[in-house]
């Protein structure tokens, strides 16, 4: 899964001119933490509520209010962002992705192909590609099952479905610690959950749980 299939394409940006007390607006109408720097379509920098709060005067400072308001609508964004940007490229991986969000401390990469933007990733786009992978929120039949890792295992409950002529839409397989794992498998259409579960029982399969699934829209 390429991060260009997941990305944020419409990006809110500022330039570096762009002053701070009018991206700390904007920042704050938008409810953003974090903002890339463009200037001439290419990424030259990022601004973040930190260097933001850093650059605004203390709540002890001695200026009056409006000579904070002056300092505020003077400083350009170019004096305060951060160059050293983590970027990712559009064909690189959702993994590799996630990784340099959780490895930065950071909600929002910028995704950046030879210096020119194609837009961000961000944590609200991970999560709604995690729902499209498991299949949540399309109508269907849910099974959720605990097998031993062996080879086979995963075929037996495949052919099980099958005989059932039952189309398997999608399967998510997670290792457990105690060495088993977890196999969520969405299945197109409706069936009688009853006797499915009884079949894949009668297979020595472990059926944790087995549920009709509804519709939902996913914003």
């Amino acid at each position: 899964m390429a991060v260009k299939d997941f990305m944020t394409r419409k990006v809110v940006y500022v330039s570096p001119d762009t002053t701070v007390a009018h991206t700390a607006d904007m920042m704050r109408e938008q409810g953003l933490r974090r903002l890339p720097v463009i200037e001439n379509d290419r990424l030259v920098g990022v601004v973040t509520e930190r260097t933001m709060a850093e650059a605004s005067p203390s709540k002890v400072t001695s200026l009056s209010i409006y000579e904070m308001n002056y300092l505020l609508n003077k400083t350009k964004i170019r004096d305060i962002m951060a160059r050293d940007v983590v970027t990712v490229s559009p064909y690189a991986s959702l993994e590799d992705a996630v990784y340099a969000m959780m490895k930065n401390q950071v909600g929002i990469l910028p995704v950046v192909e030879a210096g020119q933007v194609f837009g961000v990733i961000t944590e609200k786009d991970v999560f709604k590609a995690f729902l499209e992978v498991s299949g949540y929120g399309e109508e269907g039949i849910r099974v959720i099952i605990t097998a031993d890792d062996t080879v086979g295992t995963l075929a037996k409950i495949v052919d099980t479905i099958s005989a059932d002529n039952l189309n398997i839409k999608r399967t998510v397989v997670a290792t457990r610690r105690s060495g088993k794992v977890a196999i969520e498998i969405q299945i197109d259409g409706k069936a009688d959950v009853t006797d499915l579960r009884e079949k894949l029982i009668k297979q020595g399969i472990q059926v944790d749980a087995i549920e009709l699934t509804s519709a939902k829209v996913i914003d």
